[in-house]
């Protein structure tokens, strides 16, 4: 019997064939593939030959070139578009996937092989690629392991297995507790509330199967309710609903998943050698030290608290005129933030939503890339593995360089939150191995036969992952491991976070922000207090961005907390967090940390490539043009094509000819002095 995932794909850019991909071939398909990988593992380990960086170095890279085949589906399907079946598997497949991982890093003879290879490297005549990824392979086989003996290396086994299955519970429960909640709202709780949140949530109703509106979990439609809702009770419940993802007793509370994911943590980084996790960590990514995170953390932090206090006591004020008495609360604040908008810059959400139609942000992003990088985006037919999403084949000068999907409407199956993900990645070693790139994002999905219509911040998320897109998709590296964002977490936000910048170019919105039943462009004085008001609310943002990369810092860089609610309780509380302000992500529902290893130690990563983005982009602003060809010919060769063929700060210097400061950050966000 065929199986879809194994075969030789014939279709189209050699696309999954998604229409014949059913939850019964994960299964199978996923133990032929590691059957085939610990197969290949053991050939070169085994390997009579003397060790060459071409049987072992590249032949670990192809090793697993079935086992990413199947996965880069699977794990695509699962986030996007979950259900028991996919959920079930990622249970399974965790722990399996963990055994695998460790019996490669520490099979002695496999080390022995790389290891030889690492002694004898000036003698290999190794182009600075190879070298790099020698460099890589070695390190990773060190961190994983590999020189460790006896009890030690099975420890340490069982922790990366034990990871495993608690990152993959705490995903599937914070998904359960967003896909089951939601609010039912009568006729009358609408009142106030702008037309495109009442659609969003009649929307909303219609897929959880209710006779009216509701307000559900999603970003896309809490968000604009705490905004809208004149309704401080209902703004109260929603809130607390939101805040209290993960953390609401019973089978999927996280509270004890999270407490055992940072002892086991902290334990592998001792058997390892390292004093903290967060030393562990950062040992690889470009801050190097907890100490250097935490520096730049709290020269954010500093004026980033006076902005938001000052704040507060505007919205206080406001709140009081409207003869509600007390604190200001943080369901409170996005409610004031907003009629304080609207009245400092007279931006009406209602009247500015129409202007920023899905369609025509995604246009802009596809022109941007085309004005700076040449790209082209030509729409494809093809089945999918949703029906909400879409595909472009994209070329430059007639050369195919990748598929990319957008996947744009929020849905009970999809986790909440936006990414950028590769079904496959680009690589040379294989032959001219070209990526499919997915961009998933939860807007609120309008009624049938309207169009889309984002927020500010939706349209910034879209160019946000799109940024992502194109770190993945100008790739242009021989090896696999090192490709599109295979880079220091503290430098993979840079492409992404930079592309933002071009949302905000004037003359972008203007062609581009298009009114959708008239479809005139934006009124010239609309996008001049729509761009004036980009830092508007920015002590907020940032307050509650940084207090949580300082919980996360804090949480792995010492022992182990016994109660994490206490722990998170002590630093904000010695950080003098404001009454009404939350952190982003409380630790019961910090997805980013505890789904995986990836920003564990790690939220920071935003900031610090914010340091660089922002100085990045003021070397077009030196230029005089935005989109200035000589700027974007060395982002893309230093940045964007070059995947992690070279050190993080290395390829920034290339591009830049130096590091940036935080000043630039800080001048962006207005929170200098004289930035305010």
């Amino acid at each position: 019997m065929t199986n879809a995932l194994t075969e030789t794909w014939s279709t189209e850019f050699d696309l999954p064939p998604f229409d014949r991909i059913a939850d019964d071939d994960f299964r199978p398909a996923f133990d032929a593939a590691l059957a085939q990988s610990r197969a290949a593992i053991s050939a070169i380990a085994d390997s009579d030959e003397p060790p060459s960086f071409a049987n072992t170095i590249e032949a670990l890279e192809l090793a697993d070139g079935l086992l990413d085949k199947v996965l880069g589906v699977f794990y695509n399907m699962a986030g996007a578009d979950s259900n028991p079946a996919r959920e079930a598997l990622m249970r399974e497949f965790s722990p399996a996937l963990a055994a695998y991982s460790s019996e490669v890093s520490m099979n002695r003879r496999l080390f022995a092989r790389i290891d030889s290879l690492w002694m004898q490297r000036e003698a290999l005549e190794l182009t600075a690629e190879q070298a790099r990824l020698l460099m890589l392979t070695r390190r990773s086989f060190v961190r994983s392991g590999a020189e460790l003996e006896g009890a030690d290396r099975d420890r340490l086994a069982e922790i990366s297995a034990r990871l495993a299955v608690l990152g993959t519970e705490f995903t599937q429960n914070l998904l359960a507790d967003e896909r089951e909640w939601f609010m039912p709202l009568a006729e009358a709780d609408l009142e106030g509330l702008p037309e495109f949140v009442v659609a969003s949530a009649r929307a909303a109703g219609e897929e959880k199967g209710q006779d009216g509106p509701v307000v559900t979990l999603s970003r896309s439609l809490i968000t604009p309710f705490l905004q809208f809702s004149p309704r401080r009770d209902l703004r109260e419940t929603a809130f607390r609903a939101w805040v209290a993802r993960g953390e609401n007793g019973g089978k999927t509370d996280n509270r004890a998943i999270a407490t055992e994911i940072l002892a086991l943590r902290e334990e592998r980084a001792r058997l390892l050698g390292y004093d903290s996790f967060a030393a562990f960590k950062l040992e690889t990514e470009m801050a190097k030290t907890p100490a250097a995170v935490k520096d730049l953390l709290m020269q954010v932090w500093t004026p980033a608290k006076a902005q938001a206090e000052a704040d507060a006591q505007v919205l206080t004020r406001m709140m009081q005129a409207d003869g509600v008495n007390g604190d200001l609360e943080p369901w409170d604040w996005r409610y004031y933030a907003e009629k304080r908008r609207a009245a400092e810059h007279d931006l009406d959400e209602t009247a500015l939503k129409p202007y920023l139609q899905l369609e025509r942000m995604i246009e802009a992003a596809f022109t941007c890339a085309n004005r700076l990088f040449g790209l082209e985006f030509r729409a494809l037919e093809a089945p999918l593995y949703h029906p909400d999403c879409r595909a472009w084949e994209v070329t430059r000068n007639g050369r195919h360089l990748a598929v990319f999907i957008g996947d744009y409407f929020a849905r009970g199956s999809k986790r909440s939150g936006a990414w950028c993900s590769a079904i496959r990645s680009q690589q040379k070693l294989a032959g001219d191995i070209r990526p499919v790139v997915v961009n998933v994002c939860n807007f609120a999905k309008p009624p049938k036969g309207r169009p889309a219509l984002l927020s500010y911040d939706d349209a910034r998320t879209l160019f946000h992952e799109f940024g992502h897109a194109l770190h993945q998709m100008l790739s242009d590296v021989t090896y696999p491991s090192i490709s599109g964002t295979s880079v220091a977490r503290d430098f993979v936000e840079l492409p992404s976070q930079l592309y933002e910048h071009w949302l905000e170019v004037p003359a972008v919105l203007a062609e581009f922000a298009t009114h959708a039943e008239t479809g005139a462009p934006m009124p010239g004085e609309m996008l001049e207090r729509l761009l004036a008001a980009k830092n508007f609310d920015q002590g907020f943002a940032t307050v509650e961005y940084v207090a949580s990369a300082l919980v996360d810092l804090e949480f792995h860089m010492g022992k182990a907390p016994a109660d994490i609610m206490a722990r998170q309780g002590e630093v904000l509380a010695g950080i003098g967090l404001p009454h009404a302000i939350t952190m982003r992500h409380a630790t019961p529902h910090f997805a980013h940390v505890f789904s995986g290893d990836g920003y564990s130690s790690g939220y920071y990563s935003y900031m610090w490539s914010e340091v660089m983005d922002a100085d990045a982009f003021e070397a077009f602003e030196e230029a005089g043009d935005p989109f200035d060809p000589d700027i974007a010919r060395s982002l893309e060769q230093h940045v964007l094509s070059a995947g992690g063929s070279a050190d993080a700060a290395a390829l920034y210097t290339a591009f830049r000819g130096r590091m940036p400061g935080p000043e630039a950050l800080l001048k962006g966000r207005g929170l200098l002095p004289d930035a305010a």
